[in-house]
């Protein structure tokens, strides 16, 4: 279903007129009222009038994370404080926070887009939606609780209740649709079958997942342990929360909010904006946020823009699904690997489960990969032959398509630690070993 009939299909020469409008718009108003932009843009000698053209966007400097710290907590804003009614930030955990801050008029649009990714992936004023996102300075709960009270579908806020608790309010208050990250909805999922629940009590039938990259196995698994239709969305806190881009019930790439957003893709390395069709960092441009408008954000994620339209009938832009960040990449011989190429290759190997933690060590000056995989309830450990078949076979995967040695470690189902239904991908113990 298309929420918004106007804007989700209006045709490519109107949108980017409309995008050119407001970003010019955008542009004043941040010379005038941000310090760090307007020192930016006297440094580089930009007129925010002279930026007439989407290719004229190149002349601007990009905004990081770092940027925000240095202007930490209000440094940002275009507004006077006391037009903001709403503040969000970062949990800090590795210097100081990201500080979001929200107008009247900003929670009113992040409504209305978290309306349309929810009405996207089918969800109607007869659903019950169960939310378990963080309540928290975490955006993610908010923004799918304002979108679903906009469409009127009933809201029950978990947040992060236990996967046990998830479940039985689940069963008892009858929800069809699941909003979390898509490793929590597999600790639901493992809980269900541990507490032998019979899936026919439960009636849910939508999840739509994000906070997290993840990949097509652990679709699968999320749709066939819940017996549900799991869908894909994409958000950041620094450009507004979920509710940048989603898919449709084509599944073929998030429909880009252009609207609202003005995305590029530019090589991580270089800083050179991208073609479409190539892969690379997606950066993003805010052309409708009041309290603190974003320009040209490096968001660290990697994707690509999809230009061909979709049978959905919406006109936008596409971004192919997310698997990975750039900052979540490691070098191991020479070899610059992420995560998602790893677990491309344990999604090929029978017996492993989407669940997997890179251990990267120095041994005697050489680096080490070991990888640590969950495999299938049903694999018996006393089965030596068998599991030794299963490592033998991703060490000799991994070799043939990156040349590299790997170790491997098989583990029991739920092993490996979680937090918040989250395993961390990488732990690179490197920097403590010099």
């Amino acid at each position: 279903m298309i929420w918004n009939i106007e804007y989700e299909t209006m045709a490519r020469e109107d949108i980017r007129q409309l995008q050119i409008e407001r970003l010019q718009s955008t542009l004043n108003r941040v010379y005038k009222n941000v310090p760090y932009y307007k020192a930016l843009f006297d440094e580089y000698h930009i007129i925010p009038e002279e930026i007439n053209s989407i290719a004229d966007l190149r002349q601007i400097p990009f905004t990081t994370k770092a940027t925000l710290r240095e202007n930490y907590p209000y440094g940002m804003f275009a507004v006077p404080l006391r037009e903001v009614v709403r503040i969000h930030s970062s949990s800090g955990t590795t210097g100081k926070p990201t500080v979001v801050g929200y107008t009247r008029n900003d929670l009113k649009h992040w409504s209305e887009l978290m309306a349309r990714v929810l009405a996207a992936a089918g969800v109607t004023k007869d659903d019950t939606v169960q939310i378990a996102f963080d309540y928290g300075l975490f955006t993610g709960g908010f923004g799918f609780h304002y979108g679903a009270e906009l469409i009127g579908a009933s809201v029950v806020p978990t947040s992060l209740a236990a996967p046990e608790k998830q479940i039985h309010i689940m069963r008892d208050y009858r929800t069809t649709v699941l909003a979390c990250s898509p490793s929590f909805a597999l600790a639901i999922a493992e809980k269900l079958k541990e507490l032998k629940i019979n899936r026919n009590e439960l009636v849910m039938r939508i999840g739509i997942f994000g906070s997290e990259p993840w990949s097509e196995k652990l679709r699968s698994s999320i749709q066939n342990d819940l017996f549900i239709d799991a869908y894909d969305t994409y958000g950041l806190s620094e450009i507004m929360g979920p509710g940048v881009a989603s898919e449709c019930d084509r599944k073929n790439g998030l429909h880009l909010f252009e609207d609202h957003y003005i995305a590029e893709i530019i090589d991580p390395d270089t800083g050179k904006v991208l073609p479409p069709g190539e892969m690379g960092e997606l950066v993003l441009t805010t052309i409708t946020k009041e309290a603190m408008p974003m320009i040209r954000y490096r968001t660290g994620d990697l994707t690509k823009m999809i230009e061909e339209s979709c049978p959905c009938g919406r006109k936008s832009l596409r971004l192919a699904r997310f698997t990975t960040r750039s900052d979540d990449m490691f070098i191991i011989h020479g070899v610059k690997l992420f995560p998602s190429q790893i677990e491309s290759i344990l999604a090929t190997v029978e017996h492993t489960e989407p669940h997997y933690q890179l251990i990267i060590e120095r041994e005697g000056g050489m680096d080490e990969l070991e990888i640590q995989v969950e495999v299938s309830e049903n694999i018996v450990f006393d089965e030596v032959k068998k599991l030794m078949k299963i490592q033998d076979e991703i060490k000799q995967r991994i070799f043939e398509e990156y040349g590299i040695h790997v170790k491997v470690k098989l583990v029991e189902s739920k092993r490996l630690e979680r937090t918040q239904g989250k395993i961390k991908r990488v732990i690179d113990r490197r920097n403590q070993q010099q």
